[in-house]
């Protein structure tokens, strides 16, 4: 498998923590150079140093992504910054925890304009930047196994990471033509600052009862699914979802 990334730009939102730094000193360390947008801009300019320590071209953007129409501004500086990005991790998200007979109107518009408005907007301005460059390239857009089965308290969530499920197959169908491939993650359970502590608690501990190989997933296990994805080992994948979840979405529990 091909998972050189060498003399490519990737862009990795919600690059501050979790996933997205995770999958930002992945990229790196296959050869690509990396513009990390979040909006801790103080641990962004952190990784960005971090990874220049480990040798890679890096750059910080500070970008809320809610902010939809500031999407297309950041890609552009990218552009100029460290040439047409062909790759696009869109991992930034929000969980907004709460059960759906109490939420608050505004907690869960926030949740849409975080996780799917946002990826929209990124995955839009990416797709555009590439189209015009001629270039092609691959966006992984970050769902979560609540895309597919339900959790508790996190209908807000499941919503969003469902419709950007179904978004990134429609994105594939319409930008096949331009070389342009869109796939997405489905992860379950893994240790992330979003979820520290959690598993430690009586209600963590049943959740992962529920999963075959109970236990939380390592982080270098999504690695493998997110570089098949993003480089050219995946170059006849477009419009799938991919789980990787221990199970947990084949289980009956």
């Amino acid at each position: 498998m091909n998972f050189d990334l060498s003399g490519r730009t990737a862009i990795v939102t919600g690059a501050s923590s979790g996933f997205g730094a995770h999958f930002a000193r992945t990229l790196a360390d296959h050869g690509a150079s990396i513009a990390l947008c979040a909006r801790r801009v103080d641990r962004l300019e952190a990784l960005r140093d971090e990874l220049r320590g480990r040798g890679a071209r890096a750059e910080a953007f500070a970008l809320d992504v809610a902010e939809a129409a500031r999407c297309g501004e950041v890609v552009g500086r990218v552009g100029d910054a460290l040439g047409t990005a062909t790759i696009l991790l869109n991992n930034a998200g929000i969980d907004g925890a709460a059960m759906a007979i109490d939420q608050r109107l505004e907690q869960f518009e926030q949740v849409i304009a975080v996780n799917l408005t946002g990826v929209f907007a990124m995955a839009q301005a990416a797709a555009q930047a590439m189209r015009d460059a001629g270039t092609g390239g691959s966006i992984v857009n970050t769902a979560s196994i609540l895309a597919l089965r339900q959790g508790k308290a996190l209908t807000a969530y499941a919503a969003s990471k469902a419709a950007v499920a179904q978004m990134t197959k429609q994105m594939a169908l319409e930008w096949a033509r331009y070389g342009i491939r869109v796939n997405a993650l489905a992860p379950g359970y893994f240790p992330t600052e979003i979820n520290e502590g959690h598993f430690d608690t009586p209600q963590g501990k049943a959740t992962l009862e529920r999963v075959p190989m109970r236990r939380l997933g390592r982080m270098e296990e999504i690695d493998a699914p997110m570089m098949l994805l993003a480089s050219d080992a995946g170059s006849f994948m477009t419009g799938t979802v991919i789980p990787v979840d221990g199970g947990h979405l084949v289980s009956s529990l």
